[in-house]
Order: C-alpha cells, then sequence, then structure tokens
C-alpha cells in the first residue's frame, strides 16, 4: 500500500483533464477475476513511488528536511506544484509533531515510557529513520511497518544498500534472521518490517506469524496515511477493530492517526475523484467517511471513546503553524492562487486519538515544526 502522500493532486488543478499515467491500456473485460485483482493491487503499490517523489520534491525546495527521502526514488526526481509540496509539507509536519508527541511524552512518574508505533500501508517511508536520527535521541521504542511484500522487498534492498540507513537500525545484525530468506521481511530488536495484505486480518483466527514481534503490552500509536482508504469500508474498519480489539487487550494505551482525502461530494471532490479513477484508483472509504463529523464516529466506532480530533489540512495550516514558520514557508515557493490552495487542502484531513498518557496532542506544542 503506499506510503503518504496527497494523492495524484497534479490532475486537479483546473480540472486537467484524465491521466493517460498507469492502470490504463488494458481492458478489464480482458482479464480473469484473479488477473483484475492482482492489477488493481499492483496500482495501489505503485502510489508509493509517486509519494517517494512528492516528498523529494518538497525535501530539495526546502520544506523539510528528510536526508534518506533521496534514498526512496527510483530514477529523477520531479518538482511538484507550490500547493503541493505545500500540502506534503503540512501533513508530513503535522504527524511528525503527533508522533514525537507521543514517542517523548513521559509517564505519570515522570521517566520517559517505551513506546510501540505500528505503521499501516508505510511503503518507502522515511519515518523511523527520521526519528532515530533526531537530536536529542528518542528514548527505546518499537517500530512497525506492514506493506504489501512486493513493497517491502524493495524497501529491505534499499535499505541493505545503505550503511548510513542500517547504522541507523539499533541492534542490525547481518544474521540470517534478520531478512527472510525471500527479501520480504526484516526483523530487529527495534525495527521490523511485515510483508502482508491487510485484508486477511479481517478472516485470520491466529495472528499472522510475524506479529509475535508486537508487544501488546506497550503504549502503541497506529498510523495510516492514505491506506486504508483503498480498503472497502469493511475491511478498513475490520483492520483497525483487529487491532484494537484483537491483538490488543483493553489495558494497553492505544492510539490513531489516520489522513485521508473527504469531501467527495462538492465539485473539487467529484473532479478529484474522476481523475483518480482514470488511473485505476479508487477511494473506497472515501464516501462512508466523507466529512470531519464522519471521521469522529469513525473513531468511536473503533473504540477510541476520548479525544477525538479531526482537522483539515488547511486547518493545520491555520491553526497550528507558527507564524515564522508560515513566513519561512511561503517564501520558499509563491502560491499565486491562495484561494486555489485552502480549497485543495480543505479535501484532506487528519484525524488522531492519542494514548491517555498524551494530553491533546498538537495542541502548545509546535516542536515539530520548528
Amino acid at each position: 500500500m503506499p506510503a503518504p502522500r496527497i494523492p495524484n493532486l497534479n490532475t486537479l488543478r483546473r480540472g486537467q483533464g484524465p491521466s493517460t499515467g498507469r492502470g490504463q491500456g488494458v481492458s478489464s473485460s480482458s482479464r480473469s477475476e484473479g488477473e483484475e485483482k492482482l492489477a488493481k493491487d499492483h496500482i495501489v503499490q505503485q502510489t508509493d513511488q509517486d509519494a517517494s517523489v512528492s516528498r523529494l520534491s518538497a525535501v530539495e525546495l526546502g520544506y523539510l528536511n528528510d536526508p534518506f527521502a533521496v534514498r526512496f526514488v527510483s530514477g529523477p526526481g520531479q518538482r511538484r506544484f507550490p500547493i503541493i509540496n505545500r500540502g506534503t509539507y503540512v501533513r508530513t509536519k503535522a504527524i511528525d509533531n503527533l508522533v514525537h508527541r507521543f514517542v517523548f511524552s513521559s509517564s505519570s512518574s515522570s521517566s520517559l515510557t517505551k513506546k510501540q508505533i505500528i505503521s499501516l500501508g508505510a511503503g518507502s517511508d522515511t519515518r523511523f529513520f527520521r526519528l532515530q536520527s533526531h537530536s536529542p535521541p528518542p528514548p527505546p521504542f518499537l517500530y512497525h511497518e506492514i506493506d504489501f511484500p512486493t513493497n517491502t522487498a524493495h524497501k529491505i534492498t534499499t535499505i541493505t544498500s545503505s550503511l548510513d540507513l542500517l547504522n541507523l537500525i539499533p541492534g542490525y545484525s547481518s544474521e540470517p534472521d534478520t531478512i527472510s530468506a525471500n527479501g520480504t521481511a526484516l526483523s530487529t530488536p527495534s525495527y521490523h518490517i511485515h510483508p502482508l495484505d491487510l485484508r486477511i486480518l479481517s478472516s485470520v483466527t491466529e495472528p499472522p506469524e510475524s506479529f509475535t514481534s508486537i508487544d501488546s503490552t506497550l503504549p502503541t500509536l497506529i498510523i495510516s496515511e492514505c491506506c486504508l482508504i483503498y480498503l472497502p469500508p469493511h475491511l478498513a474498519d475490520s483492520t483497525v477493530t483487529y487491532f484494537t480489539r484483537t491483538l490488543f487487550p483493553p489495558t494497553t494505551p492505544l492510539g490513531l492517526i489516520l489522513y485521508e482525502p473527504i469531501n467527495p461530494h462538492s465539485a473539487f471532490g467529484k473532479v478529484m475523484v474522476r481523475n483518480l479513477a482514470t488511473r485505476g484508483i479508487v477511494l473506497q472509504t472515501l464516501y462512508k467517511y466523507e466529512n470531519l463529523e464522519a471521521q469522529r464516529a469513525r473513531l468511536r466506532v473503533y473504540g477510541f471513546t476520548a479525544g477525538q480530533e479531526a482537522k483539515t489540512v488547511d486547518g493545520i495550516w491555520e491553526e497550528e503553524v507558527p507564524r515564522n514558520e508560515k513566513e519561512r514557508v511561503a517564501g520558499l515557493e509563491m502560491v499565486d492562487e491562495v484561494e486555489e490552495w485552502r480549497l485543495l487542502a480543505g479535501h484532506y484531513c487528519l484525524f488522531w486519538t492519542m494514548p491517555e498518557l498524551i494530553t491533546r496532542a498538537c495542541r502548545n506544542d509546535k516542536g515539530a515544526y520548528e
């Protein structure tokens, strides 16, 4: 599944016409049911490279500091439109802020409690490596990434080809059991990459074998950045409830961060949906969770009864990003049409709930923006 990005925004400027990119060229009627499923999965998997290119564009222009982004881009980078770079910046920084609050938070005894993060559809996301290179360094934590085997194999190949990345994995060794024989799984004392189709979690009776590395007693933050949006609503819901109601006991503090598009019924939303469909990309949960209120209710269905927060990207930019940081970002590129930016940013949202040991993440703490 794809890494974080605002999906296919390049085609949304001024209602540009259908893309002739991947996902076209083979009639679905000529495929068997199995081939059609694989083709659809491939389209979703390949959006990871789109995400990598968008992240690198924001990095090269100075929006983000991510020295690892370039390692996960195949071929030359591509400069994105200014409003897309700004969207990538806001989303990344907002989630970083939440993650930093989680990882660095203190318990009631004022000592740093070991935490765990589970990233769904992580793709080529670099957040683990950025956390490990943070100054001051974070306290010990477990980090899990789950994605299709095709994507995990590519990521592991990239990691093992870079001494800089390997050196940031505490406890990494070249022992045979660190990486699976087929190169799709990685397991170290602190970092685990799981090759798994999330859709199977709705029907498993026993946890997947690799999930034995997930500590069900640690405070845990689950992240989905444009991942669950590609699943049918019942599977998206059952994926989250597998973690909240099956894998983790009620006594374990859990948090959830989701980043997804919203507002499919507006004129802009209809263009967004239509343009993505021309690439074979279907946002399957979009209509069920179409606005901020529906997203808040979604968190309650998942078992999070308090502390639900939801903001559009526009709301985060206006309310959370400090003035001096807004000025810095505005100086990187000129955004000619502010109304266009606000329209775009109003169709993507971040919603979250954090474990009780953290109070109102993102409020009164702009550290990740500094």
